[in-house]
């Protein structure tokens, strides 16, 4: 199965250099619309691969992606977070209590007892 995995993605990285190679023409980024120049009195412009553009944006779009699913988990991995400190207090609260019943008496006895139903 690992094969396979390396296979796809192989074919995959082969395709996007294809497509990066078939794409080398530069193209202009602007920032703004040539019609609000006038108004703003300043535009940034760059010149870049046009394979640049589509990597980027692809790039941007998956890590916009990442966040936001990792924004709209927050609420369960929170309470995951409070069931686990309620777990290990309600352990330490039954260890509290088993040590409490038994306190005094002999140890092999205690353990005896443990199993009988009070």
């Amino acid at each position: 199965m690992r094969f396979v995995t390396y296979l796809v993605l192989a074919l995959i990285a082969i395709a996007l250099v294809i497509v990066g190679f078939a794409n080398r023409s530069v193209v202009t980024l602007t920032l703004l619309p040539a019609d609000l120049v006038p108004f703003t009195k300043y535009n940034f412009s760059i010149d870049v691969p046009l394979y640049a553009v589509v990597f980027g944006g692809i790039a941007v779009g998956i890590l916009l992606g990442f966040f936001w699913e990792w924004m709209r988990e927050y609420k369960h991995r929170s309470e995951a977070v409070a069931q686990r400190r309620e777990r290990a207090m309600l352990a330490k609260e039954v260890e509290k209590l088993k040590s409490d019943r038994n306190e005094g008496k002999d140890e092999v006895l205690a353990l005896l007892e443990d199993g009988r139903p009070t």
